[in-house]
């Protein structure tokens, strides 16, 4: 079942265009990986979905994804955009994601209190729940951002570049902890590690202003090259690859 269909949907921003005339469905059962170049539109198409900047064309939900008048997406941004020098713990950080269920109410349950002791536990941070957000490391605060993105049970859990500032071993965890999530939630994952998401996500989306969906989550070499990635891919032997169909007039794959 399709959770999210986007049709003919465009972004502009002082008439650049970001995103042009993009169609893409999202399942219920989806584990997407969004790669493309820097300001070739992964972030435009994520703010399009979770309604943050204006668009063109059309975007509906299914009726699955809502519960009551909460919209059942889970979101983590990237660590940057947020605001470190708010006066928050580690641990309302994480409750503040349960303010689609709560509204702007301080109220808390104890089985609201137990989720969040939990995840902060699952993840490895729950020696620092009390701690403020301004005094953890990076790695630390996109834990806890993780977290706070998956504590409503939502349907659909949109990661953006998550595996910043994280350590080798909690990156591992975290696919880990990805793919079991996907067993009940769809997850779009933007990432610049490409030789890391092939191996991780279940197909790729290719995005350069056009978006192009591949149904395979493998790229080749020549397709990293065409992204100019920072990249190498280093191996002894063959490397074995899939190779994706061409898509040519659509400019996902330009140089920038």
């Amino acid at each position: 079942m399709n959770l999210v269909t986007l049709q003919q949907v465009s972004v502009r921003y002082d008439g650049y265009k970001a995103l042009e005339n993009v169609d893409l469905t999202i399942a219920d059962d989806d584990f997407l990986g969004v790669i493309g170049p820097n300001g070739g539109g992964k972030t435009s198409l994520i703010k399009a979905i979770l309604g943050t900047v204006p668009y063109t064309g059309n975007i509906e939900f299914a009726p699955d994804l809502f519960r009551d008048k909460e919209r059942l997406i889970g979101y983590m941004p990237q660590i940057q955009n947020f605001d470190r020098a708010f006066p928050i713990s580690i641990a309302e950080v994480v409750r503040s994601g349960l303010q689609g269920c709560h509204g702007f109410s301080a109220h808390y349950t104890r089985s609201d209190r137990q989720k969040v002791n939990d995840l902060l536990d699952a993840t490895g941070i729950g020696d620092i729940a009390d701690c403020p957000v301004g005094e953890v490391s990076g790695g630390q605060l996109q834990r806890a951002l993780l977290c706070r993105a998956v504590i409503s049970n939502p349907k659909l859990l949109i990661l953006d570049e998550p595996t910043n500032f994280v350590d080798n071993q909690f990156e591992k965890e975290l696919y880990r902890l990805l793919h079991e999530l996907n067993r009940r939630m769809a997850i779009v994952m933007v990432s610049h590690d490409i030789g890391t998401i092939t191996s991780v996500v279940k197909e790729i989306v290719c995005v350069n202003r056009h978006v192009h969906r591949h149904h395979s989550n493998v790229l080749t070499e020549e397709q990293l090259r065409n992204y100019d990635c920072p990249i190498q891919i280093i191996s002894h032997g063959n490397i074995p690859h899939t190779v994706l169909e061409h898509h040519s007039g659509d400019g996902c794959c330009d140089h920038e």
